[in-house]
C-alpha cells in the first residue's frame, strides 16, 4: 500500500508528481479535479492523498473537507502556492496532515508522503484488527485466544516500528516499562526487529 491520489489541475504539474512519486517507489493515482478524485476517496482507500489547493471548482480545501467527512483518519497533504500560506495553515487548523509549498522536491515530498502512508497503515490495520469478530486457535480457551491476540498485537507494532521499543509502546499507548514486561511475557526481543 503505497498509493498517493495527485489531484492539480495543472496537467504538467500533475504529470512531474507522479514522474516523481513513481521514481520513489510511490504509486501515484491522478485527478485534474475534485470530481475525478471523490471516486478514489472511500474509508478503504488504502493511500494518501496529495493535492493540490487552488483550482477551478472545487478547491483543495474542499476537497479536504470532503475526505474527512468519508474518513476522518485519511490523510490529506495540500500542495500551496506562493501567498497561499495562510490557508495551508488553516488547512492544517481543519486537519489536514501537512502541506508543501510549490515548487517542492522529492527531498521535502516524499518523506511526508511515506510518514502520511505509515499513518495510514496503521489505521487500517487497526480497523481490520478491531473488525474481526474473533480468532479462535484449536482447544484453547479464551485467555489463551487473548495471549494469541496480544502478542500478534506486540509484533505488529515492532515491526511497524523497525524494533524501536519505544515508538513501538508509545502506537500502542502503553507505558514503556509495561511493554517491556509484555515483551519479556512472550518472549519477544526488540532488538530481533531491527533493520
Amino acid at each position: 500500500m503505497k498509493r498517493v491520489l495527485v489531484v492539480d489541475d495543472d496537467r504538467p504539474v500533475r504529470e512531474a508528481l507522479a514522474q516523481t512519486l513513481m521514481l520513489a517507489d510511490l504509486t501515484p493515482l491522478t485527478a485534474a479535479s475534485f470530481i475525478e478524485a471523490k471516486d478514489h476517496i472511500t474509508p478503504a482507500f488504502a493511500g494518501v492523498i496529495l493535492s493540490d489547493m487552488r483550482m477551478p471548482g472545487r478547491d483543495g480545501f474542499h476537497l479536504m473537507q470532503h475526505a474527512r467527512t468519508i474518513d476522518p483518519d485519511l490523510p490529506v497533504i495540500i500542495l500551496t502556492g506562493e501567498g497561499d500560506v495562510p490557508m495551508a495553515v488553516q488547512a492544517i487548523q481543519a486537519g489536514a496532515f501537512g502541506f508543501l509549498e510549490k515548487p517542492c522536491g522529492a527531498e521535502d515530498m516524499v518523506p511526508l508522503l511515506r510518514r502520511a502512508l505509515d499513518v495510514r497503515a496503521m489505521v487500517l490495520e487497526h480497523r481490520a484488527l478491531r473488525e474481526t469478530p474473533h480468532i479462535t486457535v484449536q482447544g484453547e480457551g479464551l485467555a489463551e485466544q487473548m495471549a494469541h491476540v496480544e502478542r500478534e498485537l506486540l509484533l505488529r507494532a515492532l515491526r511497524r516500528a523497525k524494533g524501536r521499543a519505544a515508538v513501538a509502546a508509545e502506537e500502542l499507548d502503553l507505558p514503556r516499562k509495561t511493554f517491556y514486561d509484555k515483551l519479556a511475557r512472550f518472549g519477544l526481543r526488540a532488538e530481533d526487529y531491527r533493520g
